[in-house]
């Protein structure tokens, strides 16, 4: 760090439905992130942190508070955060932080608490479009597939996003540490890019998906969308043609990244910067037969997020770390590097001594939920064309999105369903979790050992008490 302050500024990237293994500095041969690599270069990327709900908005609450989905009821698309609630940007406002928001995407909290916890900068000032248009024929619009964007010169919201903070890091704030916050929508469905990104990838040589495993032991909504879709006519040339576009968002993800981090360095800010880049979920791509995601989804592809955090005076650059982490870990993370406590307690845990050693202890279970109630059905998402197949399937059998529990060690899944059975999956065998390994008496112990575990995570973690204002009283 330079001697201009003793806490790092924070630049603060969370592109959504980013699968991990779709960068190449998680392993993906294919990609192409010369950006996102070489942030990973610089700092530690985690191949074994999992986000806290399989849908947008609830795990973005969890990233922000450090509490789980169930803790205040965060767990829908809807119920976003509160004025009264804490949240990450809040804290860094209040411990000083100038905090600027670049960019549309704004669906974690509810209207009003952005006034009292950032300052909204500029993305009103830039034109912004939304890609519209017509699918084309076929089963294209239920793999969400509009292909080749024209190149006319528009502004997606997530373009618009990136010119804003390149034009705020043009004059950042001199006299205090700032905080720069940029949500992405890419590369979330529909599928869609524009030159030179949507022929970047061979469709010849791109990876086919993970097929469907066996039906015995799968949750039940894997088959339930696969026949509403009509999964089963897409050829896997159609598989692969969806695959080549995701990339080719995520590529274009990736030089937009660049340009952000060109900005920091032009800035002169670059040596007091800690940049984090992680997702709110993953997405399916036709793993398992099946497209975008799922309430109860909890899948490695859907549940294991790209996080990397890469800063000066963080360790040695280019460190892997394999460490089970939960995404609520990174609240605690930033405020130990902001010199900010958190006003609340949360569920977190610090980060930092594996930033420092990937190979300190920290973890060594990680749990996902989602999923309702039968009779939540009425709060479940009534959604328009393209998602009104998978909305009505929710509505029409409650049971195929009930609750469920995910709990992981280094080698193996534990999933708790409400209505159906369990799962067991053994990661290191099955990295697609394609075999059901529960109720055979071999594992019996690894099952019953992580379904107590996941009892007790409940118990320990179902609400939280708020600080007493007086703690005199009694």
């Amino acid at each position: 760090m330079s001697t201009r302050t003793a806490r790092p500024n924070f630049l603060i990237l969370m592109p959504d439905q980013l699968r991990a293994d779709a960068l190449g500095a998680f392993g993906n041969p294919h990609a192409s992130t010369p950006h996102l690599d070489a942030l990973a270069a610089r700092g530690t990327r985690f191949t074994n942190a999992y986000v806290q709900h399989p849908v947008c908005s609830p795990s973005r609450a969890s990233i922000l508070t450090g509490w789980y989905p169930h803790t205040a009821g965060h767990r829908t698309l809807t119920h976003l955060l509160k004025d009264h609630e804490p949240n990450l940007l809040r804290i860094l406002k209040d411990a000083g932080y100038h905090v600027t928001w670049a960019g549309m995407r704004g669906d974690t909290f509810a209207p009003g608490v952005t006034e009292s916890s950032v300052d909204e900068y500029g993305f009103s000032t830039w034109p912004t479009r939304l890609y519209d248009g017509d699918y084309p024929e076929g089963v294209w619009s239920r793999l969400f597939y509009r292909g080749q964007v024209p190149d006319d010169g528009g502004i997606d919201p997530d373009e618009a996003a990136v010119r804003t903070a390149e034009q705020w890091l043009r004059e950042p704030p001199q006299d205090r540490p700032w905080v720069l916050f940029v949500p992405l929508v890419a590369p979330h469905c529909p599928f869609q890019v524009e030159e030179p990104w949507f022929s970047r990838f061979d469709r010849d040589a791109v990876p086919d998906p993970a097929p469907p495993g066996d039906p015995s032991g799968e949750p039940r909504y894997l088959r339930a969308v696969r026949e509403a879709h009509s999964l089963d006519k897409v050829t896997p040339e159609q598989w692969r043609e969806v695959v080549a576009t995701y990339y080719g968002m995520v590529s274009r993800l990736d030089d937009q990244v660049g340009r952000i981090n060109k900005a920091v360095e032009q800035a002169s800010a670059a040596a007091d910067t800690v940049t984090l880049v992680f997702a709110d979920h993953g997405e399916y791509l036709g793993d398992h037969g099946v497209i975008e995601k799922w309430p109860s989804a909890m899948h490695d592809c859907i549940t294991r997020d790209p996080l990397i955090i890469s800063g000066a005076g963080l360790g040695d650059g280019g460190q892997e770390c394999d460490a089970m982490v939960e995404m609520v870990d990174v609240l605690p993370t930033v405020l130990g590097l902001a010199g900010a406590p958190a006003p609340h307690r949360h569920f977190g845990r610090s980060l930092l001594p594996l930033l420092i050693d990937p190979a300190a202890p920290h973890r060594e279970l990680a749990f996902t939920e989602g999923g309702f109630t039968i009779a939540e059905e009425p709060q479940m998402e009534r959604a328009d064309f393209p998602y009104d197949l998978k909305s009505a399937l929710q509505h029409q059998d409650p049971t195929l999105a009930g609750k469920a529990v995910a709990v992981r060690d280094q080698e193996w899944t534990y999933v708790w369903r409400l209505y159906e059975p369990p799962e067991l999956y053994q990661r290191a065998k099955d990295p697609h979790e394609r075999t059901n390994l529960a109720g055979r008496p071999e594992h019996a112990d690894v099952e019953r050992r992580l379904h107590d575990a996941v009892l007790r995570w409940l118990v320990e973690t179902s609400d939280v008490i708020p600080a007493d204002p007086d703690p005199r009283r009694p």
